[in-house]
């Protein structure tokens, strides 16, 4: 079910939105809160930090308290349409965990994202061969990981890249995600094939940062990271830093512009598209084994 909007972006700005009205009015949280006769004020402080899915009617009653006018009024309708969607797209998610769902929330509606990686191909381009063997060596460090559950949710989430108006998709990767290492040769070809059949879209870009690449001043990212731009612009660039355990969104402008850099270096040392394809290629066959030489004829010695 293909979003124009991210939810979780959504709710981010309408909270931010809100609570700029309310600053305007000079009012506080328990006043509002007051006037609604809303019991808490960790309602309003919770839909001004984007952290809950906002009732439209609370939005409207808030609007009406800051008098905003008919214009204004109608853009943050929208805005909080968005923000409120996610009941029956979220049913439609299944049972996809936390740490699937944040990424999922985010690439609904993305225009364009930048995905580095420094150790394994990420989840939009991963075959579900490959997916499982990923997420079968990450649940030995959490026996709650529902494998397969968790192959589904990547696998939906590559829908993504299908749908009538992608998003423009870059993959910066190491030249070690790409190493075989102890996957299974077949799943490690058919990985590398998928890959460089998904660069032949015109909307997927794949680069590899070589091993002796040297990014301005040295600077190697150490962790994976996902730099998100929406249609919208008003609507704020996210970057998402993956960590073993959970994954940090970051969304203030110091935050994103610092690696909206990184990706400019990355870029910078990253080979061309074309080098970058042939690389795959050329791992993604099997080598070729000499065939062994024919024992020259001898001749037989006359035995007369």
């Amino acid at each position: 079910m293909p979003l124009s909007a991210s939810p979780v972006i959504r709710r981010v700005r309408l909270g931010a939105e809100l609570r700029r009205l309310r600053h305007r009015e000079s009012l506080t949280l328990e006043q509002v809160c007051g006037r609604l006769g809303w019991a808490s004020t960790s309602k309003l402080s919770r839909i001004e930090l984007g952290q809950s899915r906002p009732d439209l009617a609370d939005v409207l009653d808030l609007l009406d308290v800051y008098s905003v006018p008919p214009g204004q009024r109608e853009v943050l309708i929208v805005i909080a349409r968005d923000a409120a969607t996610g009941r029956g797209w979220s049913k439609a998610l299944g049972e996809m965990g936390e740490r699937q769902r944040a990424y999922a929330e985010l690439e609904a509606g993305v225009a364009r994202l930048v995905e580095y990686q420094p150790a394994v191909v990420p989840g939009l381009l991963q075959t579900p061969a490959y997916a499982r063997l990923r997420v079968t060596a990450g649940a030995q460090l959490d026996d709650e990981v529902d494998v397969e559950a968790d192959v589904r949710a990547r696998l939906a989430r590559q829908e993504v890249l299908c749908r009538p108006d992608p998003p423009h998709y870059t993959a910066l990767l190491d030249e070690r995600a790409c190493d075989r290492g102890g996957t299974p040769v077949e799943v490690w070809r058919e990985q590398l094939r998928y890959l460089l059949a998904l660069a032949d879209r015109p909307h997927v870009t794949i680069r590899l940062v070589a091993r002796d690449a040297a990014p301005r001043g040295g600077i190697h990212p150490l962790t994976g990271f996902s730099h998100y731009a929406f249609s919208d612009p008003a609507d704020p660039r996210t970057v998402l830093v993956e960590t073993l355990t959970t994954d940090l969104r970051l969304m203030t402008e110091a935050d994103v512009a610092r690696y909206e850099r990184l990706v400019d270096w990355l870029l910078a040392v990253a080979l061309p598209v074309e080098e970058t394809a042939a690389l795959l290629a050329r791992w993604a066959e099997p080598p070729v084994v000499p065939r062994p030489r024919a024992a020259p004829d001898v001749p037989v010695p006359d035995g007369r």
